[in-house]
């Protein structure tokens, strides 16, 4: 969405989906939920493979839909990374119910874990959150952070750790844009990603001021250095 969107805006704005998984009644299923949704929800691409997402119309979907177990029967994070890395809002949903992996597929950059047991609300939730860049925590990933005996610091890409800290030292997100290359959509996607990572993490960020300190708290930045 563009800058200029204002939250009511956005929080009624259609959405569109690609779907990737190798189950053709997962993805009738699936389809068959957003059709029904109050707010629209539109598949624009399904399909078995990563390629629904980067090519065609699920090119420039406004949310990915992956299931992490394709036919190849190995775990999709090459799939993940490849998507994150195209700056993409990627929920993944499989039957995997397992902490280590959800918590896996949230440092490879996932907007959130689900598991198809927890069905149609949350899927539905899930979507319209990462759609509008919002936090959005499930049951079965609540527990994995409630078990997660690491520390609290959010794992950050590389170009996540280097889009905020231009930010920290820059007047505006377009002039963070302009330095690094980026649209201030991408800038904004960035930033999103971080603030949902920090709330994820119980360590909520929502002022640059709070993102400040969190950086300098994870060693991302020192005080010296803004």
């Amino acid at each position: 969405m563009a800058e200029t969107t204002s939250p009511a805006t956005a929080a009624t704005a259609p959405v569109t989906v690609a779907l990737i998984d190798d189950h053709p009644v997962v993805l009738a299923g699936i389809e068959s939920w957003y059709a029904a949704s109050e707010r629209p929800i539109t598949v624009v691409a399904k399909g078995p493979s990563v390629a629904v997402a980067t090519t065609g119309p699920g090119r420039e979907a406004d949310v990915v839909v992956l299931d992490l177990q394709l036919a190849n029967g190995v775990p999709a994070y090459p799939e993940l990374r490849q998507l994150v890395a195209g700056e993409r809002q990627v929920i993944v949903y499989t039957m995997q119910d397992s902490q280590e992996t959800a918590l896996t597929c949230l440092d490879l950059g996932a907007f959130t874990y689900l598991t198809k047991a927890e069905g149609e609300r949350h899927l539905m939730a899930a979507t319209l959150a990462a759609a509008d860049c919002r936090p959005y925590t499930p049951p079965a990933l609540a527990g994995a952070f409630g078990s997660d005996a690491r520390t609290g610091r959010p794992s950050l890409t590389p170009r996540e750790v280097e889009v905020l800290l231009e930010w920290f030292q820059s007047e505006s997100k377009a002039m963070v844009g302009e330095s690094l290359g980026l649209s201030v959509r991408t800038v904004n996607t960035y930033l999103e990603r971080v603030r949902i990572k920090y709330a994820n993490a119980g360590r909520p960020a929502t002022t640059k001021a709070n993102l400040v300190a969190r950086a300098i708290q994870d060693g991302w930045t020192s005080l010296d250095e803004l």
